[in-house]
């Protein structure tokens, strides 16, 4: 490992404890160093707050001069709500600025690393490049594509079943996971489920952990079925928007406003498309999602190419029923050649179960 190396890994795991806090933000961590002595140290922590370079420049002061400053992001070139980070790296002084990949933005990329390079500093790009992709890998897809990041998670038996053929599915996995996913969910700034989750179960779809932060709750409703009493519509713990069709009991959907609820009509009258979902959450500013939902829902995302990333809990058991529920339904495929691979995959032993995480890639 160079010293590039071992400094940029510092400012990567400074950025990633900040993960579900910068939204729509990216993680950024930064580092300055000075004669072998790390001088300034800093991350982006929210939204209109100042960036990572910002606050290691900060701690730094005059030790900045002639200093080799360490970034996961190319620094900005932009005046926004603050000024741009690569103008102040000019103004401090420093010599060589370190950096894990450009602006994932085809519009803006590059244009740091002039401003750098226009003013004398020795700029080199690349170091840890692709573990800092994987780190924005939410904003790197909605600032370019403005549709939020899916992640469908779901937990199984080993024969991958959700439930029993009654529908019983409390509890597939251990306590440990069911920990671990709600960190997800705080990590994500939407939840999303068919009504049928909410009729059966009246799930809360909350992050229940200490300081944890809960999601929007989506709920995919294409005939407004979900009941005024639900949690999910009284309880006040985080928004809720529901997706229907068209074609809607119009006193239901007042009455739902009135509780707080946000209700979306889509042009839907069977099945409400995730397609159109997804399109308006980008248009609210929604930059990640996370299906929790069951095998019908879950295919319609599948079957049309829309998730980025799956998440899938294991549970050392076998209930076996060939009409036990599995995650994802749907029509399937018609032959193996056609089956979607997932790379860059995972395995974390979470309690007694196993977590797997991978990303699919879709032959057309």
């Amino acid at each position: 490992m160079t010293n590039h190396e071992f400094y940029m890994d510092l400012a990567l795991k400074n950025a990633s404890a900040m993960k579900g806090q910068t939204s729509p933000n990216p993680l950024v961590g930064s580092v300055i160093v000075r004669d072998d002595e790390i001088v300034g140290i800093g991350a982006h922590m929210k939204a209109g707050g100042p960036h990572a370079e910002i606050h290691a420049l900060r701690m730094a002061g005059d030790k900045a001069k002639g200093a080799t400053a360490y970034v996961t992001l190319e620094p900005c070139s932009h005046h926004g709500r603050t000024g741009p980070c690569a103008v102040a790296l000019v103004e401090a002084g420093v010599s060589r600025v370190v950096i894990a990949n450009l602006d994932p933005n085809p519009v803006v990329a590059g244009r740091g690393v002039k401003i750098l390079e226009d003013a004398g500093i020795e700029v080199i790009v690349g170091v840890r490049e692709a573990e800092s992709r994987k780190m924005n890998e939410v904003f790197n897809k909605y600032i370019v594509t403005k549709k939020p990041f899916v992640t469908l998670k779901a937990a199984t038996t080993l024969d991958g079943k959700i439930a029993a053929h009654t529908g019983h599915s409390q509890w597939i996995t251990s306590s440990d996971a069911r920990t671990d996913v709600h960190h997800l969910r705080s990590e994500n700034e939407a939840i999303l489920v068919g009504v049928n989750t909410i009729i059966k179960d009246d799930s809360e779809l909350t992050a229940r952990i200490p300081g944890g932060r809960n999601p929007i709750r989506i709920i995919m409703d294409t005939r407004l079925r979900i009941p005024l009493d639900a949690k999910v519509v009284v309880d006040g713990k985080a928004p809720t928007w529901i997706f229907t069709g068209r074609d809607v009991d119009e006193k239901k959907v007042d009455q739902l406003i009135g509780a707080g609820v946000k209700v979306f009509k889509t042009s839907s009258i069977d099945f409400v498309a995730p397609e159109e979902v997804l399109t308006i959450l980008g248009e609210q500013g929604i930059t990640s999602l996370f299906i929790e939902a069951g095998g019908t829902v879950n295919a319609s995302f599948f079957e049309k190419q829309l998730i980025d990333k799956v998440v899938l809990y294991v549970a050392p058991k076998l209930i076996g029923g060939k009409d036990a529920p599995t995650f994802l339904e749907g029509s399937g495929l018609t032959a193996m050649s056609e089956a979607v691979d997932l790379v860059d995959c995972s395995f974390e032993q979470v309690g007694v179960d196993w977590k797997f995480t991978g990303y699919p890639v879709y032959k057309s």
